[in-house]
């Protein structure tokens, strides 16, 4: 199924409903640091490191970012992580990230990171780690808070798992709080069970790709072999009642992000996109932007798409911006401190509202 060319379903929400959602505190739990790369620093990085882009302008950028396939994405993808040299490059990114974040009003974020690939192509991970550490810590004093998730690339070998749960559990002091599964789906999943049990054992969290690009089955297996407290995407879940069944008895939340389902082809449009039927089917789910820049969407945008496919009232949007506060990653104490703040901010956007 080819990408969509029509824009999101954002774009014809209400104005009023686009600064209640604006000014509602939020949390993003799926979202991508190489694929947070806006097209401005995409080009300032290729110049200053000799990379080859097929574009020299953001305009041209722009446009090849308009995905045909996975595997244009792909391409792209990894076109912005050899960008990605220098610690310094790894900061401006972080940073950039957490402005836009912030503009948004989306004070928590969990961020996957592919720190294997940047470990084979050189970088150095004690380095990074602290450059990361570092830029976290600025977001922090600006009221944006930032957790890094490693993510194992299932289709790489265990030595890059290895490495990636190294790093992880080297990092837990800067930012890292959990262990994340990416990748091509229909790679074995087997080879890296004991990675997340050397998480766990330490006290990360894990999270786990599964049941976008392949059926219910590849999530079935995830579940199995690797026990992730949350999977990332999972929309085929909708294939599968009895698994949707069981996922919401056991309350394992699903990270969904309809813009990137539609721009890869895995749904057909936000108003056929499976995330009403599974939130109607009681699972835990909550938006997120996953490549906002590659998909040209935000959280804000995720959250008008849903309401104009699906007729969600303010009160709907509330319910789904707080539980992803409640299925983050996040000590109880802090959980608690974020609540707090959400729910003085949902009674500021109401009284603004009036």
């Amino acid at each position: 199924m080819p990408p969509a060319a029509t824009p999101p379903a954002a774009a014809t929400a209400a104005p009023g409903l686009r600064r209640f959602v604006q000014r509602l505190p939020k949390a993003e739990l799926h979202v991508h640091l190489e694929g947070a790369m806006r097209p401005g620093l995409l080009l300032a990085l290729a110049r200053r490191h000799g990379v080859s882009l097929p574009a020299d302008d953001e305009a041209g950028l722009s446009r090849w970012f308009r995905f045909r396939d996975f595997e244009h994405f792909v391409e792209v993808y990894l076109a912005c992580s050899r960008c990605l040299r220098e610690p310094e490059d790894f900061q401006a990114l972080l940073l950039d990230f957490a402005a836009q974040q912030e503009r948004q009003n989306v004070v928590y974020s969990e961020v996957h990171f592919t720190i294997s690939t940047h470990l084979a192509n050189g970088a150095n991970g004690g380095e990074l780690g602290q450059a990361l550490g570092e830029s976290i810590a600025a977001a922090e004093r600006r009221g944006v808070t930032v957790r890094l998730v490693p993510d194992i690339v299932r289709n790489l070998d265990a030595a890059a798992a290895d490495r990636t749960v190294e790093w992880a559990l080297a990092n837990r002091e800067r930012g890292v709080v959990a262990l994340g599964m990416a990748g091509i789906e229909s790679a074995p999943v087997r080879p890296f069970a004991r990675h997340f049990e050397a998480a766990r054992a330490a006290g990360l969290r894990t999270t786990a790709h599964a049941g976008e690009q392949c059926g219910p089955d590849a999530v079935r297996e995830v579940l199995a072999v690797c026990r992730p407290e949350r999977i990332g995407h999972g929309i085929r879940v909708a294939d599968d009642p009895r698994l949707a069944a069981e996922l919401a008895a056991a309350a394992i939340p699903l990270e969904i992000c309809p813009t990137s389902n539609v721009r890869l082809g895995y749904a057909a449009s936000i108003d056929s996109h499976p995330f009403d039927r599974l939130r109607r089917a009681g699972l835990a789910v909550s938006l997120a932007s996953d490549d906002p820049p590659l998909f040209a969407t935000t959280l804000v945008d995720e959250f008008c798409a849903v309401a104009a496919a699906f007729g969600y009232s303010r009160d709907d949007l509330a319910g789904l911006a707080r539980g992803a506060f409640e299925h983050a990653f996040l000590p109880a104490p802090r959980r608690a401190a974020f609540l707090a703040r959400f729910d003085r901010g949902l009674a500021q956007a109401r009284e603004a509202a009036v």
